[in-house]
C-alpha cells in the first residue's frame, strides 16, 4: 500500500502552525534555542565549557539547559543555558549531583 504524499503547507498557514493549537507556545517551542541566544551564550563563554566539573576548560560542544523544558514559562534565554562539553552536559542531566548543581545555579541566577 502506498503512502499518500504529504500536503504542501500553504504560506499563510506557516505562522499559524508555529503556535500551538490553544494559542500559546508548547514546552518544546519554549525550550528551543534561537540563533541569537545561542550566539549570546557562546560569546559569554568564549567557546569554553562553563560548567567545568568533569573537565578543565574543554571546548564547549553543547548548550545545557539549566532550567529544563518542563519548567519553562518563557522562551529560552541566555540565562537558562550554559555552554558545556559533552562530559559536563551528561553529568548535569544524568546524575543527582549534577541536578543539584543546576538547582543551585538557578537559585543563584
Amino acid at each position: 500500500m502506498r503512502k499518500k504524499p504529504k500536503k504542501e503547507i500553504k504560506p499563510w498557514r506557516i505562522d499559524i502552525l508555529k503556535e500551538h493549537k490553544r494559542g500559546g507556545l508548547t514546552q518544546r517551542q519554549m525550550g528551543d534555542i534561537s540563533d541569537k541566544v545561542r550566539k549570546e551564550v557562546h560569546a559569554r563563554s568564549g567557546g569554553i565549557c562553563e560548567v567545568r566539573i568533569r573537565c578543565h576548560g574543554s571546548p564547549a560542544v553543547q548548550q545545557a539547559h539549566i532550567t529544563g523544558r518542563p519548567h519553562l514559562n518563557h522562551k529560552t534565554t541566555a540565562d537558562d543555558l550554559r555552554d558545556s562539553c559533552l562530559a559536563c552536559h551528561n553529568w548535569l542531566d544524568e546524575t543527582p549531583e549534577g541536578i543539584r548543581y543546576k538547582r543551585q545555579l538557578k537559585e543563584g541566577a
